[in-house]
């Protein structure tokens, strides 16, 4: 069956690529850049961010070789809203966001969707590395590559509408796809890091855009053992640039407590916790789990794969893991997994050990 598709081109390898896909297959395919930055400069250094006039060119000179049409859309003011903004508060409030996954759930299966299906499009063309099968997604092939985790947050008609040719072949093949089809991007660097941060300094973004100062470095039993300059540049399990000398042990980040701005740090031991509380559920590979359920979760990109112990109630998501998890901090997507099958995901709000108080942030 023909679909009017609508192919997502960052004018990297992995969209044009996927774009080409679905024109070969037979579709009607359009494709869109999305402009995502005021300043199309500010976004990109070298091989980190994006979103800059050449990757617009890029996507351009991508669609001219497939023959397809294509447009830019102007989404900067929705990204900064529902991205950047979004990323700000949430370091405020103490947690450690994703944006990656907050982009794919408001920007590209959000408001490019609803847009895409308001113009008369089937569905909307990425180039993830991530496979669809009977209605939901799978890992992709490329393990290395994998960007389940980061699409973990689509509802069920969002998937519906999601068309992911890339997953069933890695990187390097995609590569050699793309040089065989004369795609000027064949060799072009992937973007690394936070898009919107080109030069990787998270920190230093930050204190542009949070009234932080000092505040105490405690160890679990309260006492002040040095200052730090902003509890936001802290995330949980972090161990450089605590700047605390002396110690027998290392130390890490336990907690951030933005009321009082004080971050807590201990041991590794300390770090490990095996109850974890998520809020806002989606469910996209089958029914919420009304009854504690055997699955697997993954709790940051490329992280650590743990069995556990799931299930829904109150409109919340509770995790029982089989193995404590060190260095799970809130803001971050506990995605849920039935071998390689994405089953849903919840954000977490808080983690504890067994026995011992819920701890948030």
């Amino acid at each position: 069956m023909t679909l009017r598709v609508l192919a997502a081109m960052s004018g990297g390898v992995d969209s044009a690529v996927a774009a080409a896909r679905a024109a070969e297959a037979g579709h009607d395919v359009t494709g869109v850049h999305l402009a995502l930055s005021k300043n199309p400069q500010s976004y990109r250094t070298g091989a980190r961010g994006c979103c800059t006039a050449e990757d617009s060119r890029d996507a351009r000179r991508a669609a001219d070789v497939i023959g397809i049409p294509f447009y830019v859309w102007d989404m900067a003011e929705e990204f900064d809203r529902d991205v950047v903004q979004d990323f700000v508060a949430e370091y405020a409030a103490g947690r450690t966001p994703n944006p990656c996954l907050r982009c794919n759930e408001k920007i590209k299966f959000e408001a490019v969707l609803d847009r895409a299906v308001a113009l008369g499009f089937d569905a909307v063309c990425t180039g993830h590395h991530v496979r669809k099968a009977g209605g939901r997604l799978r890992r992709s092939v490329d393990a290395d590559k994998d960007q389940s985790y980061v699409l973990g947050v689509l509802d069920r008609d969002q998937v519906a509408h999601a068309m992911f040719p890339l997953g069933d072949c890695t990187k390097d093949e995609v590569r050699a796809e793309a040089e065989r089809r004369g795609l000027a991007v064949a060799d072009k660097p992937d973007s690394h890091d936070i898009c919107f941060i080109a030069d990787g300094d998270t920190a230093g973004f930050l204190n542009t855009r949070l009234e932080g100062g000092p505040g105490p470095i405690k160890d679990e039993s309260g006492e002040v053992l040095g200052t730090h300059q902003g509890a936001h540049t802290y995330t949980v399990g972090q161990r450089k640039g605590l700047n605390l000398g002396g110690a027998a042990e290392r130390r890490y980040v336990l907690s951030i407590e933005p009321v009082d701005n004080t971050v807590t740090v201990g041991p590794r031991e300390s770090l490990r916790v095996d109850e974890i509380t998520a809020e806002r559920p989606v469910w996209s590979g089958g029914a919420p789990f009304a009854e504690p359920t055997a699955c697997t979760v993954q709790l940051r990109a490329h992280g650590e794969v743990y069995s556990c112990t799931a299930v829904q109630r109150d409109g919340e998501l509770f995790l029982r893991l089989d193995e404590p998890a060190t260095g799970v901090a809130a803001g971050q997507a506990a995605v849920l997994y039935d071998g390689d099958t994405v089953l849903g995901s919840g954000t977490i709000a808080a983690t504890a050990r067994s026995g011992e108080p819920v701890a948030a942030g």
